[in-house]
């Protein structure tokens, strides 16, 4: 099954879930499989773009970003089908510090080409509640692991720093998963839906409340799919 196909699949298990079920009284948490672009990769980016191209070539880094691009307007349509309570939905965005500038660091993303973060602003405008959602201080050790492994000056080069690093970047990357579930489990309130935009490599739900019902109305793309190191 193509990863368009899936995203699709994912919708009827959506509407089956009973997403928009407004009376519910509990804490629901729908997990939206987030896809990283060229967008949100700042300063980093050019660096990111040669790399991948290096390995994909030229064709093989157009036909995978057209393909995200196509896998957001999979996304798009599907929540646009879910009849929502907006104003009982919280968005939290992987990437998104906590840091009272969240609205701001939205816009200009999305200015700047990301679907994710135009989508974000679409469904805040429907009334939904913008959080931010990561600490800022894993985020920034996040973004200097990041320019560190990209500082190599070939693939081989990058691959050894890799392995040297594994170790700390999972515990980095296990850290963000506790703080941003550590988050949800403060904010959202009873009565609300989150949704919650995060990549495929997270993996947060041993850290929620067991109180917060977790759905994956969209079956997450394969990683197959994903252009960026």
């Amino acid at each position: 099954m193509r990863t368009s196909d899936r995203i699709v699949a994912g919708s009827t298990s959506a509407r089956s879930a009973g997403l928009g079920d407004a009376n519910a009284s509990g804490r629901r948490l729908w997990h939206v499989p987030n896809l990283h672009s060229q967008a949100e990769m700042g300063s980093l980016s050019p660096t990111i773009r040669a790399m991948t191209v290096r390995k994909l070539g030229t064709k093989g880094w157009e036909r995978n970003v057209s393909l995200i691009d196509g896998i957001w307007t999979q996304i798009e349509q599907t929540i646009d089908r879910w009849s929502l309570p907006y104003e009982k939905v919280r968005l939290y965005q992987d990437g998104l510090p906590v840091c009272g500038r969240e609205l701001e660091i939205v816009s200009e993303l999305a200015q700047a080409g990301s679907r994710n973060h135009q989508l974000l602003l679409r469904l805040k405008e429907r009334r939904a509640t913008l959080m931010g959602t990561e600490s800022a201080g894993l985020l920034v050790q996040e973004y200097n692991l990041s320019k560190q492994m990209l500082a190599a000056n070939d693939s081989a080069t990058a691959a050894r720093w890799e392995a040297r690093h594994q170790e700390s970047s999972r515990s980095l990357l296990q850290r963000r998963d506790q703080a941003i579930a550590e988050r949800i489990n403060r904010t959202l309130c009873r009565g609300e839906i989150g949704l919650l935009f995060l990549g495929m490599l997270h993996s947060l739900e041993r850290w929620l409340a067991r109180d917060i019902q977790v759905t994956h109305p969209l079956h997450p793309p394969s990683p197959e799919a994903h252009p960026f190191p």
